[in-house]
C-alpha cells in the first residue's frame, strides 16, 4: 500500500503537484518571515527590550535573544520530526504553525521594559522559545513532504522551493524594513515600526493554516496501523546512518553560517559601516531577493547533473571570493560595494540549497527522515546558525577590524566543502543505480 501510494503521486498531473508543494511552501515561509524578521529589527527591538549603556550591550542582549530562539529548534525537530514519521507530516506542519502563530503574536503585543518592567524582556524570551521549538519542527516534516509529492526527475527542484521558501521570508522582511524605514521617522521605527513587520507576518498566518488543512498525505498511516511488515525504531534505523548524519551535520552548519551572516548585513551595514538604515535594508532586499532565483537555478541543475556538482563549485568560488568582496565592502561602503558585492555571494552561495536539501533527504529511508532531518537541521542552526550573528558581533568587537565576517565564513566554507567531498552522490541516474530508489521502500 504504502509503494502505491508514492506511484500515485509520481503518477498524478503537474497541476497537483505544484499545488501541493505550494501549499508546503507557502506555510514554511510565513514561518520564516516571522522569525527571520527578528534579526532585521535588532537594534529596535533592543532598544524596547534590553536598553543598556552602551550601544554594544542592547545590540549584543537583543543578539541573544534572537539566538535564544534556536536553543528550542533541536527540540522542536526532534519532537514535531518524528511526530510527523509516526502521525503524517500533515498534522505536524498544521501544529508547529499554530504554534509560530501564537509567539508572533506574543512578540508583537508585548510592552516594552520601560512599560511592564522585567515581564517584557522576559515574555518576549518565551515567545522566541516557542518560534523556535515552531521552526525546528517545521523543516524537516516540509521537507520530507516536498521529496515524497516529487517526481524522481524533479525532487531537487521540489525540495528547493524550501530553501528558496526562506529567501522569500528574508526578502519579505527586507521589503519590509526598507518601506518602514523610508516612512517612518527613526523614532517612530524604535516605537512601533518594528512591531508592525511583526504584524504584517501574524495577518497572514490564518491563510497559510487553512491551505496547509488541504494537503494530500504521503505517510501511509494505515499500512503500519493494519499490521504492516515491523521495522526497527528511529534510533535503531538511524545508528545505520550515522557517517551520512555527521556529513550532514557540517554541510548544514556551513550552510547556515552563511545565511545568517547574510542576513546580519542589515545590522553589519548600519552598526559597523555606519550607512544609512535605507541603504541597509536594500543591500539585504537585492542581495536575498537575487538569492531565490539561484535556489531554484541550483535545483534545477541538480536534476540534470547530479548533487556534488552544484555543491561542489559554489563552495570553491565562494573560498574564493568571500575576503576580497568583503575587503571592497568595508573599505569604500557604499550602493556600488554593498549592492553589489552583497549580491555576488548571495547569487553564488544560494545555488547548493536545493541539491543539499535533496541530497541528505534522500540519503535517508522515509520512516525516520522527517525526524532525523529535522534534528540534523535544528541542531546545526542551533548550534551555528544562531551563534553566527552574536559571533560575528563579538569578532568584530574584540579585533576591531569590520573583516572578521569574512574571516567566519571562510572557516566555515572548508568545512562544508571537506564534507560535500565525502558524503555519496544520491541523485537518481548519478548515484550508480539504473533506477531512482523507492521513497517508501
Amino acid at each position: 500500500m504504502g509503494m502505491r501510494l508514492m506511484q500515485d503521486f509520481a503518477g498524478r498531473d503537474n497541476v497537483d503537484f505544484r499545488r501541493a508543494a505550494f501549499g508546503a511552501t507557502i506555510g514554511n515561509m510565513l514561518e520564516f518571515y516571522d522569525f527571520i524578521v527578528y534579526g532585521f529589527f535588532a537594534i529596535q527591538i533592543g532598544h524596547n527590550f534590553f536598553p543598556a549603556q552602551s550601544e554594544y550591550s542592547s545590540l549584543m542582549l537583543s543578539l541573544a535573544t534572537f539566538g535564544a530562539g534556536f536553543v528550542t529548534r533541536p527540540v522542536g525537530g526532534i519532537v514535531l520530526g518524528i511526530y510527523s514519521d509516526r502521525a503524517g507530516r500533515r498534522p505536524a506542519m498544521l501544529l508547529s504553525f499554530a504554534l509560530m502563530g501564537l509567539a508572533i503574536l506574543t512578540l508583537a503585543l508585548t510592552p516594552s521594559k520601560n512599560t511592564i518592567g522585567m515581564a517584557g524582556p522576559i515574555i518576549v524570551i518565551v515567545a522566541r522559545l516557542v518560534q523556535g521549538f515552531a521552526l525546528g519542527g517545521e523543516v524537516g516534516p516540509t521537507t520530507a513532504y516536498l521529496i515524497e509529492i516529487a517526481p524522481p526527475g524533479r525532487r531537487a527542484f521540489a525540495v528547493s522551493w524550501q530553501p528558496t521558501s526562506q529567501q522569500v521570508a528574508a526578502t519579505c522582511g527586507a521589503l519590509v524594513g526598507v518601506i518602514l524605514s523610508k516612512t517612518m521617522t527613526a523614532d517612530a521605527l524604535e516605537a512601533y515600526g518594528w512591531r508592525i513587520a511583526f504584524l504584517i507576518g501574524a495577518v497572514s498566518l490564518p491563510f497559510g493554516f487553512w491551505i496547509r488543512r488541504g494537503l494530500p498525505e504521503t505517510v501511509d498511516r494505515r499500512s503500519r496501523e493494519l499490521g504492516g511488515p515491523q521495522k526497527p525504531g528511529h534510533l535503531a534505523l538511524a545508528r545505520g546512518h550515522l557517517r551520512t548524519i555527521a556529513l550532514a551535520l557540517m554541510i548544514l552548519a556551513s550552510g547556515t553560517i552563511a545565511t545568517y551572516g547574510a542576513h546580519y548585513i542589515t545590522t553589519f551595514a548600519q552598526n559597523t559601516l555606519h550607512v544609512e538604515s535605507s541603504l541597509a535594508f536594500a543591500t539585504g532586499l537585492v542581495g536575498i531577493g537575487l538569492g531565490t532565483g539561484s535556489t531554484l537555478l541550483g535545483g534545477l541543475l541538480a536534476d540534470r547533473f547530479g548533487r556534488k556538482p552544484v555543491m561542489i563549485w559554489p563552495q570553491l568560488a565562494m573560498l574564493v571570493l568571500s575576503y576580497p568582496v568583503f575587503m571592497w565592502i568595508v573599505r569604500s561602503p557604499g550602493p556600488a560595494s554593498l549592492l553589489g558585492g552583497f549580491s555576488m555571494l548571495t547569487l553564488i552561495g544560494s545555488l547548493p540549497s536545493g541539491a543539499i536539501y535533496a541530497m541528505l533527504t534522500e540519503a535517508l529511508p522515509q520512516e525516520i527522515r522527517g525526524g532525523v532531518f529535522a534534528t540534523v537541521y535544528a541542531v546545526a542552526i542551533a548550534c551555528f546558525g544562531g551563534t553566527a550573528q552574536l559571533i560575528i558581533t563579538w569578532l568584530i568587537h574584540i579585533s576591531g577590524n569590520a573583516l572578521a565576517p569574512a574571516w567566519y565564513l571562510l572557516c566555515a566554507n572548508v568545512v562544508g566543502l571537506v564534507a560535500i567531498v565525502l558524503i555519496p552522490e544520491t541523485a537518481p541516474g548519478k548515484n550508480g543505480e539504473p533506477h531512482p530508489s523507492p521513497l517508501l521502500a
